[in-house]
């Protein structure tokens, strides 16, 4: 990530050697001796401080973590009766925010040209709405504050603002970032650009347009619709642009796993990115994450998710006789290419010392048996902490598509075109052949008993099947879930893999070696060399129950924590507000529930 790194290196000295501290609000009639406000350059470089709000690394490639999609080798707090509460709750900070405000009123300095003043609030502006952006996501009403506040400032103990305030001025931001920031393109993906600022509309309007939809006990269904207008609008701009387009350079068998594994962003589909250096020692530990068998939360996709690939013809992989007790290495075959740039299946291989070895789904890994790869370098050595040398897409046009599309069906205005260019073309991309260019009629029975039986829009079901698969492990899905008040399905069990019968070698990717055993209290004799052996008893020798166990008993899916009950209630659409905060400001008040 060297020019980010570097150019917050740099502003921190710069800054250490003004006259005054740029993070106190300095009187209007000294601003314009202020260095930093004086030059473009000054500006620039201020500009840069606003980029530790954007997310690192690991809060993208582990940012499903909470998700119905996935198991865990441990159950969040969140999720299990009594154990998360106004005590423990955390994100009510706000020292960005000063920051930012101090930025837009200040830059004024008439040395500067307006075009250049305008571009850089536009940059700042952008940033207070990804700030509060987050904060609605988390808290729902929250203080809006457009200035920067000082030492007994009343407005430091106001109460809460309405959502729709706060969402009515993030709006504004996004509308003046999008109008003022300059139309050129950034190269190297790592910084703020007009099609970023217009990107990240479509992602909050989408949000909130849906968020109102489905959530009518807060009255605004009627705004709904302004909100999808916005998100299909701005999506739509990204796409006039011709800038950007789906990466296909490496056939469908690669393509789509390149964008995750890639040292540099992949300039064609990223559009703005985390950058890893390893000159500079930016690194990452993706490889660490989804490879550790002792730490980390051991993330692995279910059963139930990994049934929504499609076959290869554009079918529904259920409509197939039999899906309920296929084995593994039968029901990842002809599935959507990105099935095999997303979990070890069949001929995924990788990298020790030079030598190239076949690698089945680990289970000292894998509780569920669907072992994730998509942020995974191919090289082992890579696997220790934070050696991972990949960069890390925040956005990225296929984002920006499924946006467009959801947008256009939620509106009813989605055509056989909005379909083509966006589910069509992600479809095409990961070699489907079949349902590319016209929009559904036929509702898919599972994706609709399992998921959304409230849906029965064929198009909307299928986008909603498609952002999941596009954009599974990108931190996505528990935002998704709620703006579609979805949350019961984080309540879905943990299922694995079928296993036909106990005792009995499986070979999961097909290389002619057994790679696995399941078998009850007593390891079946002789033992096989390399093959790992799993007791799925309901109880260990020590009487503890076994977390890991198969749903007939003897057969069945594999079902993890089985015994580890996950609730969800309404409350659990916001966070509560911090205990600490509202002891210091009790006009904070709380959210319902908490």
């Amino acid at each position: 990530m060297r020019k980010i790194v570097f150019i917050l290196s740099v502003i921190s000295l710069f800054l250490i050697g003004c006259d005054n501290d740029f993070l106190e609000e300095l009187p209007k009639d000294a601003v314009g001796a202020n260095p930093v406000f004086g030059s473009e350059n000054g500006l620039r470089l201020y500009s840069y401080s606003f980029y530790n709000i954007l997310p690192d690394a690991m809060a993208i490639f582990t940012g499903d973590n909470m998700s119905d999609y996935g198991s865990r080798r441990t159950i969040t707090e969140f999720l299990t009766p009594g154990a998360y509460s106004a005590s423990v709750s955390s994100g009510w900070s706000w020292g960005d925010l000063r920051n930012i405000n101090h930025f837009i009123l200040n830059c004024n300095d008439e040395r500067v040209s307006e075009a250049d003043r305008r571009h850089y609030i536009g940059i700042a502006r952008f940033f207070r709405a990804w700030f509060y952006f987050d904060k609605v996501k988390r808290f729902g009403d929250v203080p809006w504050y457009g200035k920067p506040l000082v030492v007994n400032d009343p407005d430091l103990f106001k109460g809460r603002d309405p959502r729709t305030l706060v969402m009515d001025s993030i709006m504004a931001d996004l509308n003046y970032a999008t109008s003022h920031i300059k139309p050129a393109v950034d190269p190297t993906r790592s910084v703020i650009t007009r099609d970023v600022a217009f990107a990240f509309k479509s992602r909050v309007a989408l949000f909130e347009g849906t968020f109102r939809k489905y959530h009518t006990n807060y009255g605004l269904a009627g705004t709904a619709n302004a909100w999808l207008t916005e998100a299909a609008t701005a999506a739509k701009a990204v796409i006039d642009r011709g800038v950007y387009r789906l990466h296909t350079g490496s056939g469908v068998a690669k393509s789509y796993r390149d964008l995750f594994i890639s040292e540099s962003p992949v300039a064609a589909e990223v559009l703005l990115a985390w950058i890893a250096d390893e000159s500079l020692g930016v690194l990452n530990a993706a490889n660490w994450h989804y490879t550790s068998s002792t730490t980390g939360i051991g993330f692995n996709l279910t059963r139930d998710f990994v049934n929504t690939y499609l076959k290869i013809d554009g079918t529904p992989f259920t409509s197939v006789s039999g899906w309920e007790t296929m084995p593994f290495a039968d029901e990842v075959k002809s599935r959507d290419n990105r099935l095999r740039q997303t979990i070890r299946m069949e001929n995924y291989s990788r990298i020790s010392g030079g030598t190239v070895l076949p690698l089945p789904p680990q289970f000292n890994y894998t509780n569920t048996g669907y072992h994730p790869i998509k942020w995974v370098q191919d090289d082992m050595i890579k696997d220790n902490w934070t050696l991972t040398t990949s960069s890390i897409a925040i956005i990225r046009y296929a984002e920006v598509l499924l946006n467009y599309a959801e947008a256009r069906a939620e509106l009813g205005v989605l055509t056989n075109e909005d379909w083509a260019m966006t589910v069509g073309a992600l479809r095409s991309r990961a070699g489907i052949t079949g349902g590319l260019t016209s929009i559904p009629t036929a509702i898919d029975p599972y994706l609709q008993e399992r998921y959304f039986p409230e849906i029965s829009n064929p198009s909307l079901l299928e986008i909603r099947r498609e952002r999941g698969i596009e954009l599974v492990m990108e931190g996505f899905r528990f935002d998704d879930l709620v703006r579609w008040k979805k949350g019961k399905l984080l309540e879905k069990p943990f299922n694995g893999m079928y296993v036909p019968a106990l005792n009995e070698p499986m070979d999961l990717n097909g290389d002619g070696k057994f790679d696995v055993v399941f078998y009850k209290s007593t390891i079946p004799t002789p033992t096989i060399p390399g093959v790992e052996y799993l007791n799925v008893a309901r109880t260990t020798s020590t009487g503890a129950n076994n977390p890991r166990v198969l749903s007939e008993d003897d057969k069945g899916e594999i079902q993890w924590f089985w015994n580890y009950p996950r609730v969800w209630n309404d409350k659990n659409y916001l966070y509560p507000i911090p205990e600490i905060d509202r002891l210091f400001n009790p006009a904070l008040g709380q959210n319902p529930g908490w």
